[in-house]
Parts: structure tokens; sequence; C-alpha cells
């Protein structure tokens, strides 16, 4: 378990709920990911994994197929599950997303309105040009472990946070993929 800094969090979390519910995707092969740089909406200018909001009558294993092809012009091939992110921010409505992975795909990437593609080498994922919660959680992911995390965020900064990996993590999962 990861957590920073030593203070409390001001969430009650155990009646949190997300305003947003959310997807991310996460494409890896031979030892690149798949990142986007967002061009609209929540993160624009960021570096990210393609993904978004889950529309209703989704399921998130459906949300983030839909996004990869909306974003990207990609359809993931047997997407796992892979965490949970919970995201209390202070400036825009609160998130709960739904974290996967894929090795395999149908399409190329391409530019969208949404996203640019970046294939960038694992060792060079550029941590400085994300949301801050990611060097927290991805590297441990990339070598295969599930995680929970939660997040406090004040704007663009992270005020608290706990992360769980292992298995253990997924017992903390609150919505099916």
């Amino acid at each position: 378990m990861s957590t920073i800094p030593a203070n409390e969090s001001t969430i009650e979390w155990k009646n949190w709920n997300a305003e947003i519910p959310a997807t991310l995707m996460f494409v890896v092969q031979d030892g690149n990911i798949l990142l986007i740089e967002k061009l609209t909406g929540i993160g624009q200018g960021k570096i990210n994994g393609p993904g978004g909001k889950i529309d209703p009558g989704e399921n998130a294993l459906q949300a983030v197929v839909r996004e990869c092809q909306e974003e990207l012009h990609i359809t993931p091939h047997s997407p796992v599950k892979m965490g949970e992110l919970h995201f209390a921010m202070s400036d825009i409505p609160d998130i709960h997303c739904h974290v996967f992975m894929s090795s395999a795909f149908d399409g190329e990437p391409t530019a969208t309105r949404e996203a640019n593609p970046l294939w960038t080498p694992i060792e060079a994922i550029p941590y400085d040009k994300m949301w801050q919660d990611d060097r927290h959680w991805l590297p441990q992911m990339l070598d295969g472990e599930l995680f929970n995390g939660r997040f406090e965020f004040d704007g663009e900064k992270v005020v608290w946070m706990e992360v769980r990996f292992g298995d253990s993590a997924q017992d903390l999962w609150l919505g099916d993929a």
C-alpha cells in the first residue's frame, strides 16, 4: 500500500459517490505503451491512455472499447480490468475510473479531434505531462499488479492518496467491468 502525504483524507470514502463513471485503456506491445495527447474535455493537454465517460446503459468494458474506437479508431482485443481509480476533485466532478490493459487491437491508431496517439517506450513514459496520480499506480499495473487507488486533488495537485496493490485490491472495486 502507498500513501502520501501523512495527513488524513477530508473525504468520507465509505459514503463517497462519483458523479462521472469513466474508463482508461493502456495498450502495451513490445515494450511500448499507446498513450494519447488529450485534445478535448477533462485532462485536455495532458498525456493519458484513451478512455472516457461510461454512457447510460453501458458497462465499463463496453465503454472503454467504444472510447478507443472514437478517440483512436482502434478496437482493443480482450481488455483485462487491472484496477479502479477514485478521484475526489476540487474543481471538476468526482470520477470513478475503471482501468484496462490490452496487448492487441484492430485498426491503426489515428489522430482524431479528441486525441493524438503516442507510442512511447515504457521506460520513457512522460509522467511530468500526465495527471499526478499516474506515477503512483501505472508502473505497478504495467508489471501486472491489480490496484485500487483513492486520490484527493486540489486542482491538479494530489493532496492525499491511498493505493492498494495485489489481489486484495480487487476486493475494493466498486463496479463491474
